[in-house]
């Protein structure tokens, strides 16, 4: 909702200022189609050089999160810490053989399937699977830091791969003022190649070559800009749940009390979606 307010604040603050101080809207509004057929099919030819389809498709999973926001609230965050906290107490309780069903085959896992949003995050759930399972696997021999830098990579690949949309995005933000530049000395071609019409036609083909320099900037400061920003955002807010995993299972390898593992958890979730400690202790113990 708010990129969609926000591209109504800025249109008609622009458009309505200028109209509003005295310029006349017929000159930019006759050259916009023209300019932005040049700038934008520039831009989308610029994007299919630069591009795989595979990150082209991932401009529109990009945009539809800048649409929804972080997909992940308060609740999620405690799903998460419930989910770890069980599978890592069955791990101490248990032993290796009794987790080894749960994280070979999550989908079938009585654990894994109380959180039915969290499956829904293949990427998290492959996360908790993978790193147990190499637990599993060296019966709890393995040295809990080699644990912690398996998976500092295995997050740090993942959030890569998800800036993939931002950085292409940004790119495009950078290059819109030079194509909008580029649609101006079209315009400026095109004006001297008319050197013999009387000054009012002049002025007018001048202006519009102006348009494509003014359009490119507006894209890229005013638009394609401020959506690289806040899908940059979105993405580190999503983020934060796979370090909340981390630092439970961490912090349990490492024997700690629960109070403090319970911290671990918290402390790496965004104060708007961080739950109490009381709101977690209570839920760890059934209450």
């Amino acid at each position: 909702m708010f990129p969609a307010i926000g591209f109504v604040v800025l249109i008609a603050m622009v458009f309505g200022g200028f109209a509003f101080t005295g310029g006349s809207l017929g000159p930019v509004l006759h050259a916009l189609p023209h300019e932005m057929l040049i700038i934008g099919g520039a831009a989308v030819g610029a994007l299919i050089i630069g591009n795989s389809g595979r990150e082209l498709k991932g401009m529109g999973s990009g945009f539809m999160k800048v649409l929804k926001g972080p997909k992940y609230k308060k609740q999620d965050y405690l799903d998460a810490i419930f989910l770890v906290s069980k599978l890592m107490k069955m791990l101490r309780a248990e032993g290796p053989i009794a987790l080894e069903p749960h994280v070979e085959d999550p989908k079938s896992s009585s654990v894994f399937s109380e959180y039915p949003r969290l499956m829904k995050d293949h990427t998290l759930i492959n996360l908790i699977a993978d790193t147990l399972r190499l637990i599993v696997v060296s019966s709890g021999t393995l040295d809990v830091h080699a644990v912690e830098e398996v998976m500092d990579n295995a997050i740090k690949t993942h959030h890569h791969e998800e800036q993939g949309p931002q950085a292409t995005l940004q790119g495009l933000a950078d290059a819109l003022p030079a194509l909008g530049i580029v649609a101006a000395v079209l315009g400026v071609v095109k004006t001297m190649g008319s050197i013999d019409k009387p000054p009012s036609i002049l002025g007018g083909m001048i202006g519009s070559a102006l348009v494509g320099t003014f359009l490119g900037i507006l894209l890229a400061y005013g638009l394609v800009g401020p959506l690289a920003g806040r899908l940059q955002q979105v993405i580190d807010a999503d983020a934060a749940i796979y370090h909340t995993v981390k630092q439970i299972i961490i912090a349990s390898l490492h024997g700690h009390p629960q109070p403090l593992v319970i911290e671990a958890a918290r402390s790496g979730i965004p104060h708007h979606n961080q739950p109490g400690f009381a709101e977690v202790f209570d839920g760890l113990r059934g209450r």
